[in-house]
């Protein structure tokens, strides 16, 4: 398998940012982290070996790339509408940088890339998607949550608004933009779940986006596995094959 580590210091991060480019060619997917992980977890933790056939196959080219959750959303020392700003600067390091890098690898300058992510990766690859759909093809995205006012961010409901354009269950009900809601509708949308151990809120945020994608006639792909698939790695090394074995063969 073709592997390259590119680094550099982004101007609108003020800090170096990593990635890894797996594959020579086919669709290109940026891959968010789970949460507060690194540009090489997804290769770390077996997934890049359990995908290893499309990539070598030339379906897929996956650039993986790090976070900086551990100073946005999991920055419990400041106030929600810091911990956006600072989401703000990585949305503005994606979008001006790593995607005029991945268009630039696959000598496609006007190229659309999938998102990808599980846990907190697939919170990022949904909110990235629903944000910039012109930007990206669709997402493929397993066991995320897709609210940020929750505990585990310690954001209440109180403070909702100064984080609401990055909190996808909350504009997402508002959304009535016909651009966006006829890219939504001519993109490949791929939310999953299983119903096991520690997917409890993921399932009821699925569940949420399932029924706001329906009532703004959205198709996409929501589907719930079964009750023995838990929130871990195993499980989602068969769901990506699974989807991207669909999607891509």
């Amino acid at each position: 398998m073709h592997i390259e580590e590119h680094s550099w210091h982004s101007p609108n991060l003020g800090k170096p940012m990593a990635l890894k480019v797996y594959g020579n060619w086919g669709m290109p997917f940026i891959v968010f982290p789970c949460s507060r992980g690194r540009y090489f977890d997804y290769e770390g933790m077996g997934m890049i070996e359990a995908v290893s056939s499309f990539i070598d196959g030339g379906k897929i080219k996956l650039f993986c790339v790090d976070s900086i959750d551990a100073e946005s959303w999991y920055n419990y020392d400041i106030s929600p509408a810091d911990r956006n700003a600072r989401h703000e600067a990585y949305d503005r390091y994606i979008l001006n940088e790593a995607i005029p890098f991945i268009r630039q690898h696959c000598h496609s300058p006007d190229g659309r890339v999938m998102t990808n992510g599980c846990s907190m990766g697939a919170y990022h690859a949904v909110n990235f998607f629903l944000k910039h759909p012109g930007v990206f093809e669709g997402t493929i995205a397993l066991s995320g949550l897709y609210r940020l006012d929750r505990n585990e961010f310690g954001i209440s409901a109180d403070d909702i608004q100064a984080v609401y354009l990055n909190s996808p269950l909350s504009y997402l009900p508002d959304l009535a933009d016909a651009w966006y809601l006829e890219a939504y509708r001519n993109r490949t949308i791929v939310v999953c779940v299983g119903q096991g151990p520690w997917e409890e809120e993921a399932i009821a945020d699925t569940r949420q986006l399932d029924a706001l994608f329906n009532a703004k006639a959205v198709p996409a792909w929501v589907d719930f596995w079964g009750y023995d698939v838990n929130h871990d790695w195993p499980w989602w090394y068969r769901q990506m094959n699974f989807f991207l074995s669909r999607l891509y063969n």
